[in-house]
This record gives C-alpha cells, sequence and structure tokens, in this order.
C-alpha cells in the first residue's frame, strides 16, 4: 500500500500531489472513520496563508460536509491553535492545512484527534487504507443530515487567553520577530505588545507568495540584522506555520531549539517543575546539550527525528519537556503540539526572572561541531542496507572517535537523505566527511 503520510501529516506540491480531490477523500474518511463514535461531530479546520490553503479548506469541508460532519472554519491561524482549539471546543477532529517550512508551491494536512494531539500511525494507517480502496462506501446523507459550514474568526481569541495564563508581564523587554509572511503575522506582535513588550515586526504581512521566503525560521539574516540596528533585547522567528521557534540573541547570533530547550530545562529544574529532571530530544540535537545537562543533574533522552516521536516518548514515560534542534519545543502540560508563540513566552519569562540578556543563558551550551548535508536522491528506498554505504559510514566513525557520530537519515518531507556528522575535530574536517559521504549516496541512490 502506497504510502500518503510522512512524518508530519500528508505533504506535497499543491495541485499535483495534494490534489483538491485527495483532499476531499481525506475529510470523507477522516470525518467518517473520526466522528462516528463521537456526540460532537464538530471538525474545526486552519490554514497558514499559501496560495493553495483556501482551495484545500474548500474541498476538505465539502468531504467532511458530504458524510454529515459539521466544519467550524477558522482561517489563518497556527497549528498549534487549531491544536488546542480541537481539544478546547471538544471537535471530534482538527485539520491543519500548511506544509509547515517548505517552499510556497507545497501545502500539507496535520490532522489531530479529539484530545488535541495529532493521530497516531495506527490511525493513519487506517485512513491511507480507506483512501486506497476503489469503491467509497460511506454513508452520503440527504437533506437535513449533510453537514453544514461556517467561519469562526473570534476562536483564535480563546487561544491567545490561553497563551497569556503562561506568562507574566514582559515589560522592558524590546523584541524584533519575524512572522515569515506565514500564520503568526496578525496575532504575534500583538500577543506579545498585549502583554507589555515593544514589539517591532518585520515578514509580518499575511503573503502565501512570500511564505518562509529569505525569511522566518528557516532564514534569519534579516532577523539578526535588525536587531543589531534596532538594540533589541532579542529576536523570534517563527516559520510559516508557527509550530517552531528560532531565537537571536541581543549580539545577533542564533539560538536555535537546542540552546533554547535546555535554557528552559534549567529553569523548570530549578524550580522543581521539570518532570523526572528529563529533557527528551531527537538524534539530531547536539551532543552538547548531553554535557551541559549532565552538569546540572539532568538526564537527556533521545528519539529518532519528529516532534511526535518526542511527544509519543514523553506522554509514554511522564515527561514534559521535549523538542528538535529546528524548534520544535513541547510543554506538554500546556500544550499537545510543538507552539512557536508558546516556546517565546516560555523563553521570555527565564530571561525575565534571571535578569540575563540571552546570549549569556545560551552561552552555556558548549556545541560540539556538527556538520549537515542534505542530499538529493532518486529514491530513499533501501541506502541502510547498501554495502557501499554503510561500510563508508563504519568507516568514518572509526575516524571520528569515541566522542564523535553520524547519523544518516531519510527526510520524512522531502525526496533527500540528510547526513550529519559531530566530533570534536575540526568543523572543515567534518564537511569532508559529510559530503564524501553524500556523494557515495548520491551515486548509490540514483
Amino acid at each position: 500500500m502506497e504510502k500518503l503520510f510522512g512524518t508530519d501529516g500528508i505533504r506535497g506540491v499543491a495541485n499535483r500531489d495534494l490534489t483538491p480531490e485527495l483532499a476531499y477523500r481525506i475529510g470523507r474518511i477522516t470525518a467518517w472513520m473520526l466522528g462516528q463514535n463521537n456526540e460532537n461531530q464538530l471538525f474545526v479546520i486552519g490554514r497558514d496563508t499559501r496560495l493553495s490553503g483556501t482551495m484545500l479548506e474548500g474541498a476538505l469541508t465539502a468531504g467532511i460536509n458530504s458524510v454529515g460532519g459539521e466544519v467550524r472554519q477558522l482561517g489563518v491561524i497556527s497549528t498549534p491553535a487549531v491544536a488546542y482549539l480541537t481539544k478546547s471546543l471538544e471537535a471530534s477532529a482538527g485539520i491543519m492545512i500548511s506544509a509547515s517550512h517548505n517552499p510556497i508551491e507545497d501545502n500539507g494536512l496535520k490532522i489531530f484527534s479529539n484530545s488535541g494531539f495529532k493521530l497516531p500511525d495506527s490511525q493513519e494507517v487506517e485512513i491511507e487504507k480507506y483512501y486506497w480502496q476503489k469503491n467509497d462506501n460511506l454513508p452520503r446523507p440527504e437533506g437535513f443530515a449533510l453537514g453544514q459550514a461556517f467561519y469562526d474568526g473570534q476562536a483564535v481569541q480563546e487561544y491567545f487567553d490561553h497563551l497569556k495564563t503562561n506568562s507574566a508581564s514582559l515589560e522592558g523587554l524590546k523584541l524584533v520577530i519575524d512572522c515569515a509572511h506565514g500564520a503568526a503575522s496578525r496575532v504575534a506582535g500583538e500577543l506579545l505588545q498585549q502583554l507589555g513588550a515593544e514589539v517591532i515586526t518585520i515578514h509580518n504581512e499575511p503573503d502565501g507568495s512570500r511564505i518562509n521566503v529569505a525569511c522566518g525560521a528557516t532564514d534569519t539574516a534579516d532577523l539578526q540584522q535588525e536587531v543589531l540596528n534596532t538594540g533589541a533585547s532579542l529576536g523570534l522567528a517563527f516559520d510559516g506555520d508557527a509550530d517552531r521557534l528560532i531565537a537571536v540573541d541581543e549580539k545577533g547570533h542564533i539560538v536555535d531549539g537546542d540552546a533554547v530547550m535546555i535554557i528552559c530545562a534549567i529553569d523548570m529544574a530549578q524550580k522543581n517543575g521539570l518532570k523526572q529532571n528529563t529533557l527528551v530530544a531527537t538524534v539530531m540535537s547536539n551532543g552538547g546539550l548531553d554535557i551541559l545537562a549532565e552538569k546540572h543533574g539532568l538526564k537527556v533522552i533521545r528519539t529518532k527525528v519528529g516532534d511526535r516521536y518526542v511527544l509519543e516518548k514523553m506522554i509514554e514515560d511522564g515527561y514534559n519537556l521535549g523538542g528538535e534542534q529546528s524548534g520544535h519545543i513541547i510543554f506538554s502540560d500546556h500544550a499537545t503540539t510543538g507552539d512557536g508563540l508558546l516556546t517565546a513566552l516560555k523563553l521570555l519569562n527565564v530571561i525575565k526572572d534571571q535578569s540575563q540578556p540571552l546570549s549569556k543563558l545560551a552561552s552555556r551550551l558548549e556545541r560540539l561541531p556538527q556538520v549537515l548535508v542534505n542530499q538529493k536522491v532518486a529514491t530513499k528506498k533501501g541506502f541502510h542496507e547498501n554495502k557501499r554505504i554503510t561500510d563508508a559510514i563504519k568507516k568514518i566513525e572509526q575516524e571520528l572517535g569515541k566522542r564523535g557520530r553520524i547519523l544518516v537519515r531519510p527526510s520524512g518531507t522531502e525526496t533527500k537523505i540528510r547526513v550529519m556528522v559531530e566530533a570534536s575535530l575540526d568543523e572543515d574536517k567534518l564537511k569532508e566527511y559529510a559530503n564524501e559521504l553524500a556523494d557515495i549516496i548520491s551515486k548509490e541512490q540514483s
């Protein structure tokens, strides 16, 4: 059976891979599968600013209505807001239309259960099974039994109120925020101003033709310069659907998800708020995270890449903080998914509480040099069984030594294989190793 779902929902080029016909079918299947045993046949749909968003929103809505489900369209809103409102409104499910940090031509569907969590693998497999069936035997109600749709632009205030309960006053902080022309464009600045901060916004026009283009969490050059130009306390960069955060300190240096996580973890532990004194990270997080955590009596547990796997581990063993180097950070006492705005508030409150600049807090994390190469390939299948590739990995691992490691994994959203090399060696040497392995992978996977 062909897979629809990657590590973060269904993604592809809109109107080619992710067509309105596909969205319609997914709407029908999701509404029937997740709504049939739920008294409240309500489904919420949000989207980022991508040009294809309204097309897919209409198709999803039609699919849900066609099996009798009611749709509340939230308009342009963040992924974590959809997750939160799905649970608070007691909806049967929520769907976010977004490809997160991907290019503008892409789009995606992220589905949340009535608990606000992303669907587990088992339910995604069930949806795929129904999707690939030739015959659509799902219900087709008529007359008054048909579902209806309506727009709700006020629900975001409930999400705002939720976020405000997680922050003290931010008076005295001067912030530059980069909204990536995405879902945070109309709300991030307003929220931070309501909490007392002085806010300068860039890339804050909700524009699907510019979403993530040379801006936001994936490209912080403009934010870094603006922080320096304005003498701001720090900068905050969100991605297209605002579920991740990358910060910039007052000196213009990037503070990534690893640094944000450990800053918050240490602060939570000092206040006896970090459950089991444990932080959940992925295999991509820098080895320096483990070293700093150990100095503070904390433990780091690693999962495979993907915030869904971080969350699964957190739920399974009762941890309450985890995330990724890319800026997906989950505070599970307050959210069911990564939330860029919530993460920003948590970080800003540590800065306020400790009266220290972000540069000083972040400097405690001494990173092991790390190089990442994303190699485009014709196919991602079978690379881990290719002898030439595995032999090359073993050879490089031996040369890196005990403190070094190498990670080779397929991208969950693109036709690429990612090569990460980390060790206490010169970065140029690490690049040499990474490019050597990437070249072999390119030839073997062509």
